[in-house]
């Protein structure tokens, strides 16, 4: 039997896990936040977010293990490409707080959290491409809440 995207994706991040390549709160910081994405109506899929999940889940592990993460010349370039789009940016700085609040990091890099920024970026893209999972367009820009709680 084939898997299904999203049993693709709850792969990916099991194997993460299992494999102790992240830490276990790490990982389910990663399953909320995409559940959270999923929910305000961005297709969240291993084809659309497997990237994404890796990225955040080895930048969190890196932040709580002490690893330097900046990567200062790539600003300019993703200044550039993020210039068009503030609400993958507004987006990516929501995750990095809760990521702050929840998981006692320290802040994310700028350059991690415009990474960040243009993964969210790509599914919105995706999204409004009419990608399976998508909805109407101008629905991205929503800010993704948890539990009730505005970031």
């Amino acid at each position: 039997m084939e898997e299904t995207p999203d049993e693709k994706l709850a792969l990916r991040i099991r194997l993460f896990r299992e494999n102790g390549q992240v830490r276990a709160e790490v990982a389910d910081f990663v399953e909320r936040e995409l559940a959270g994405l999923a929910r305000a109506g961005l297709p969240v899929s291993e084809e659309t977010a497997g990237m994404l999940t890796s990225h955040l889940m080895m930048a969190l592990n890196r932040l709580l293990n002490g690893e330097p993460l900046d990567d200062p010349a790539a600003g300019d370039h993703m200044a550039a490409e993020l210039a068009d789009r503030p609400d993958a940016v507004r987006l990516a700085g929501e995750i990095a707080a809760r990521a702050e609040r929840e998981l006692g990091t320290v802040p994310l890099p700028a350059s991690e959290t415009g990474y960040l920024a243009l993964h969210l970026a790509v599914l919105a893209q995706r999204e409004a491409a009419g990608e399976p999972g998508s909805v109407p367009d101008g629905a991205a820009g929503v800010s993704v809440q948890r539990n009730g709680e505005q970031p």
